[in-house]
């Protein structure tokens, strides 16, 4: 019987070759390139893939689940892709085939005829502000029959469960990228209703606008964003922090990095604690080895502890992630994609009960804690020490956090656009009261 022809896609980081990654009938394998690894610049893909011995290839569902986690988590949103882009299937490979030169990180994958061009300079078309709003209708939309669709010159993957899209931002203008150069800003679209109970989160705009300023007060690392219109579009703009400018400011570097899905080799579908994916534990244990443990240890833990006066319930392995650096190195990155739940919990349609808020990750004491208004401060204490710190220090950081909140949202209250939605606001800002008047006790 002939043996079936592999598919392949070359990995590459700013020019550099990294391996390959191929797909058979016998399963997946992913290879590193000798001179990778020798390179100084070389450095795994991920924790879960480190270098070995030999350079011994790693095949089957490791392998599977990194490149599956390159992707959106929403299959409905796979799916479209897979109909824009025609690739005849919406499994990963095909999917990646299509969108690889544009990833997370700074992994571009592409087909084995192709090399990366034009690296060190920046090219792309520049949009108007009606370009980038059909840009965005496209983004949930399909072109009509027999019309270019501007999404086909656009072909990037950002993992996450919303819809969005990516631009160039270079000299202060919007700019479509072409060839090897890179996207620095994503644009994310209102969630709407959302979930079979059609929780409205037609505001996750403002929300998310919202909770990073709030996180940045409290002095936590986040991602830099704005909220920007393009005729009736309504998006927020996040500035990616795997992309920097070159110290020649001449050409935009990929920043390695992966999520905590892909550093503990688990598949999205498990990206929550409750579904078998990593807690407080398993990161914490994974920030010991960073180059900045004391700092990320501490800034995780605090991130818990904000996230629950946020009522920030999406906080699952997907959403904290590590940037690589050369020497087997890393460290973690800015916080992303955080959205209160506060402005829909109540009773009625479309609101969710609050006794059945759960946080993604579960907070530990005696017993297993997910629901948020069952945690209470000794339930922190407790895992505080069961992830190496002191009561005291975790007593000292609570009452650090607490007696900060009332500055934060007096300062984060008076950055509040003229037009932002005010129940909102004062729904997250009343909610976070509440918590930290429990959270002080």
């Amino acid at each position: 019987m002939a043996r079936s022809t592999p598919n392949r896609l070359n990995l590459w980081m700013n020019g550099l070759r990294v391996g390959a990654w191929e797909t058979t009938r016998s399963g997946e394998r992913l290879s590193y390139a000798d001179e990778w690894i020798d390179d100084p610049q070389g450095r795994p893909l991920s924790l879960s893939l480190p270098f070995t011995p030999g350079n011994q290839a790693y095949r089957g569902q490791i392998v599977a689940d990194y490149f599956d986690n390159l992707l959106p988590d929403s299959e409905p949103i796979r799916r479209r892709i897979a109909a824009r882009y025609r690739t005849g299937s919406a499994a990963p490979f095909a999917l990646l085939t299509a969108l690889g030169r544009d990833c997370v990180g700074a992994l571009q994958l592409l087909s084995p005829d192709e090399e990366p061009s034009d690296l060190t300079s920046i090219h792309g078309r520049e949009l108007s502000d009606s370009d980038i709003a059909a840009l965005l209708r496209g983004t949930t939309t399909a072109a009509p029959l027999g019309q270019h669709d501007p999404l086909e010159d656009l072909r990037l993957s950002i993992a996450g469960a919303q819809e969005k899209t990516a631009l160039l931002r270079h000299r202060n203008r919007w700019l479509l990228p072409e060839g090897s150069t890179p996207t620095t800003h994503i644009f994310k679209l209102p969630l709407g209703l959302v979930g079979n109970m059609r929780a409205d989160m037609r505001t996750s705009v403002e929300n998310e606008w919202l909770c990073s300023q709030i996180v940045a007060a409290y002095g936590l690392p986040v991602a830099r964003c704005e909220i920007a219109r393009f005729d009736e579009q309504k998006v927020l703009i996040v500035e990616r922090f795997d992309r920097r400018l070159s110290s020649e400011g001449t050409w935009i570097v990929r920043l390695p990095q992966e999520d905590m899905c892909q550093a503990t080799g688990t598949s999205a579908l498990h990206k929550y604690e409750s579904d078998g994916g990593p807690g407080i534990e398993a990161i914490m244990e994974i920030l010991a080895r960073s180059t900045r443990a004391t700092t990320d240890r501490r800034n995780f833990f605090a991130t818990q502890l904000v996230f629950w006066l946020l009522a920030a319930t999406d906080g699952h392995a997907k959403n904290f992630s590590i940037a690589h650096l050369p020497g087997n190195r890393y460290e973690s990155t800015p916080l992303y994609d955080v959205l209160s739940a506060h402005p829909i919990i109540g009773s009625g349609a479309g609101r969710l009960a609050a006794q059945k808020v759960k946080l993604a990750m579960a907070v530990r004491g005696k017993n297993v804690h997910y629901l948020l208004n069952q945690i209470q401060r000794r339930h922190w204490v407790a895992e505080g020490q069961r992830v190496g710190f002191s009561a005291a220090d975790v007593d000292t950081l609570i009452d650090q956090l607490t007696a900060q909140t009332e500055t934060v949202i007096d300062t984060v209250s008076s950055q509040l656009p003229a037009d932002f939605p005010l129940d909102v606001a004062d729904a997250v800002f009343d909610g976070m009261r509440r918590l930290n008047r429990k959270l002080a006790q």
